[in-house]
């Protein structure tokens, strides 16, 4: 990974205000919205957003510029595992409500233009087997809804408001200005009206003028296969309404896999550990094995099988995302040794050892087969 500077493309001595701006700038280019899915893309914005939350902080600034990235190991994620769930969350957190999360994107209000409903953002468990199949699942999310009693106008009794007669709706004001450089005219946000362009005498005693009330609503978001914590899903116009009649903002789905005790996920492929005893490795055996979805498929183990060896179940693993591809079931095999023996199988484990060969200093495959067979001898 680059130098967390370089990254931001400001210098080492740059200040908190020069650090913001240029992280703004830079993540808008890298966001995902406007790449279209690059996983490239993405894992810039990610790379540049923990630069940027690195050089904010003074401490950490500070470790980073006398150790490096090592002397954040610890730190949050910092120095490594910073996930891009959390790199979205710190983008939002600083630019999301800037004119509404919309405005970075050519959404801002100008006069007395709707402005649209700040994005929402919410977590989504899921389970290997959601990510194996695919899923839909039903959420409930508190959103700002248009207020029913004045019909989101914000005015009591559903009148329209006024246009304000400071900046006559336009929703700014140009102020004459002096300088030693002399006189010039600047337009900044009405004072009177803050940039709406209108003006409320009587306000609603629901929404208090705002036009929204909160309420609980139930969305449906389907999640295709193959999806990682990596990922996330944008709801198009499902979040808040905006102030006074405004259209719905989005709703951000950062999705978070829990793992699951069977097995270890490897990408696309799943890896799962079976206990053999020491006739099923020494003879060969059938087994059940389980799979993601809750059922079992069967593997066939070939005698003399080693232990921590691997057998692979083709397809029954976890698709790739958007591809046709899915991975594979990495059965690993391990031999269990009892810690306690009846005194025939002490017997019987007994007079293997007096005829079994020592154990070779390295296992050949080729020249396993005739070891097996003097076991096989033995025990009969």
């Amino acid at each position: 990974m680059a130098d967390y500077y370089e990254l931001l493309r400001v210098a080492r001595d740059a200040g908190q205000e020069e650090i913001k701006k240029a992280y703004r700038k830079v993540a808008l280019e890298y966001h995902p919205d406007r790449n279209a899915g690059s996983r490239e893309a993405e894992e810039r914005f990610k790379e540049v957003t923990e630069a940027y939350e690195v050089l904010r902080d003074p401490q950490k600034r500070a470790r980073y510029d006398r150790y490096g990235r090592e002397g954040l190991r610890g730190q949050g994620g910092f120095g490594g595992g910073f996930e891009f769930s959390d790199a979205l969350e710190v983008f939002m957190r600083d630019f999301g409500n800037f004119g509404g999360f919309e405005s970075l994107f050519g959404g801002r209000r100008t006069g007395n233009r709707p402005v649209r409903g700040k994005s929402l953002r919410l977590r989504l468990p899921l389970t290997l087997k959601d990510v194996r199949t695919g899923a839909s699942k039903k959420v409930r999310v508190a959103v700002l809804e248009g207020c029913d009693s004045c019909g989101g106008t914000g005015v009591k009794g559903g009148a329209s408001a006024m246009p304000c007669g400071t900046c006559r709706g336009s929703g700014e004001e140009r102020r004459v200005e002096r300088s030693v450089f002399g006189q010039f005219v600047s337009v900044a946000p009405c004072r009177r009206c803050r940039g709406e362009g209108t003006v409320i005498a009587d306000y609603c005693p629901e929404c208090n003028g705002d036009g929204r009330v909160r309420a609980d609503r139930h969305i449906r978001v389907n999640v295709p296969a193959g999806v990682s914590s990596e990922n996330y899903l944008t709801l198009r116009g499902e979040g808040n309404v905006g102030p006074r009649g405004g259209p719905r903002g989005d709703i951000v789905v950062l999705l978070e896999v829990s793992g699951d005790e069977r097995f270890r996920r490897d990408g696309d492929d799943l890896v799962v550990e079976v206990p053999l005893t020491f006739g099923q490795a020494t003879l060969g055996t059938s087994l059940e094995v389980p799979t993601v979805e809750g059922g079992t498929t069967r593997v066939e183990v070939p005698a003399g099988v080693q232990s921590g060896e691997v057998v692979r179940v083709k397809g029954e693993g976890l698709p790739e995302l958007n591809g046709r591809r899915c991975g594979d079931l990495l059965v690993r095999l391990v031999v269990w040794i009892p810690e306690r023996l009846t005194s025939e199988q002490e017997r019987i484990i007994r007079r293997l050892r007096e005829v079994e060969d020592s154990a070779p200093e390295k296992i050949d495959p080729g020249g396993r087969r005739g070891f097996w067979s003097r076991v096989r001898e033995a025990l009969g």
